[in-house]
């Protein structure tokens, strides 16, 4: 079937809007006409090859949308069901048999890389085109996905604002809630107060910590934050950022969040933690990014510093879990979710580098 997708093409070209074939689902697989995508920074981490995967490619990994064919052996999903989509897993594997979906033996070649059992099913005038990114695809008005990485969910829910549940938010709120793990009464500092960052801080509030401090060097974001949940808001670009979060903590912040990849950051992350505190690391930097951490300070004070994938989650159970909070009031996607049609991706991508919005969503039309 012919269906519009956004194609990247090399690292500093934006995104071309073209006319694709895309083929059926596979076993196991559904065809899903996608409503939105949200863009996510590890969109854009591929795209100008910090982690360098073969070009022309279609991205997208946080789609919504709307079952339209269902390939053999798919009993659980519909045509007509609603639809998030999230990463993709083997299954098989040890840490899939373990519930650690995230670490999957073989999360690169079926994220990453988009490796799916008979090869691409996208082409362009004849040729192939990297598709299945995250096992979907979803800068595009369709995409082919699996039952492992598509959530069932109401259809009266808003497609558009719900669509960065598959990835941004929940590695956000899923480190705090299922890797963190903070008490009610502790404190917790979240460095970088984008999509992921915002998340974190809101799940903070959710499970009762009493000092939630945001640092960013954008002050808007800051303002978001602290309407979102946290107490306190650092800047970024203070003479010293982790002075402040050790006397706003009295002595240090029982957990911190970096969700920066940038060196100099991560190394605040760890230092402004109080002895047996507990470090959490997100981001995708660059490959060959190397971190620096004073052994004196992770040794001495009993620090652990932990690497997190997609936020420990199992998509199946997290993305409902999710959704509550946000039925509730708690989750408050309207505040950072802005919406461009799929046409003005460059624009919506320009806007997101900028600092001018926190989430941008792609929709469909």
């Amino acid at each position: 079937m012919s269906i519009t997708a956004a194609i990247a093409n090399a690292p500093q070209d934006p995104f071309e809007i073209a006319t694709c074939e895309l083929g059926d689902p596979q076993h196991g697989e559904v065809l899903v006409r996608v409503h939105a995508c949200g863009i996510c920074h590890t969109d854009m981490a591929v795209k100008l090859q910090h982690i360098p995967i073969p070009m022309p490619k279609v991205l997208g990994h946080e789609g919504a949308g709307i079952v339209e064919k269902v390939g053999p052996g798919v009993t659980r999903l519909r045509p007509g069901d609603h639809v998030l989509m999230s990463f993709g897993s083997c299954g098989e594997c040890s840490n899939c048999r373990d519930g650690a979906l995230g670490y999957c033996d073989h999360f690169r070649d079926i994220n990453l890389f988009g490796k799916r059992a008979g090869g691409s099913a996208l082409t362009r005038n004849g040729k192939e085109v990297g598709g299945h990114f995250f096992a979907q695809s979803a800068f595009a008005t369709h995409a082919i996905a699996t039952t492992r990485n598509v959530v069932k969910v109401d259809s009266d829910l808003p497609l558009e604002l719900i669509a960065p549940l598959g990835c941004g938010i929940q590695t956000g709120m899923g480190t705090v809630m299922h890797v963190l793990r903070p008490p009610a009464g502790t404190s917790i500092a979240v460095f970088g107060a984008g999509a992921v960052g915002l998340s974190a801080i809101i799940a903070a509030a959710i499970v009762g910590c009493s000092t939630i401090i945001a640092v960013d060097i954008v002050p808007e974001r800051l303002r978001m934050a602290l309407e979102l949940g946290a107490t306190h808001a650092v800047s970024g670009l203070s003479d010293n950022p982790m002075a402040e979060i050790v006397e706003l903590t009295q002595g240090g912040a029982n957990f911190s969040l970096d969700t920066t990849g940038v060196p100099a950051v991560v190394a605040n992350s760890i230092n402004c933690l109080r002895a047996r505190g507990v470090n959490a690391q997100v981001a995708a930097p660059p490959r060959g990014t190397m971190y620096a951490a004073e052994a004196s300070v992770v040794v001495g004070r009993g620090i652990t510093v932990r690497g997190v994938v997609e936020g420990d989650a199992n998509p199946q159970l997290f993305i409902p879990r999710m959704i509550g909070f946000f039925r509730d009031g708690r989750l408050p996607l309207d505040k950072f979710v802005k919406t461009y049609p799929l046409e003005k991706i460059n624009e919506a991508v320009g806007d997101l580098e900028s600092s001018r919005v926190v989430k941008p969503v792609l929709v469909m039309r």
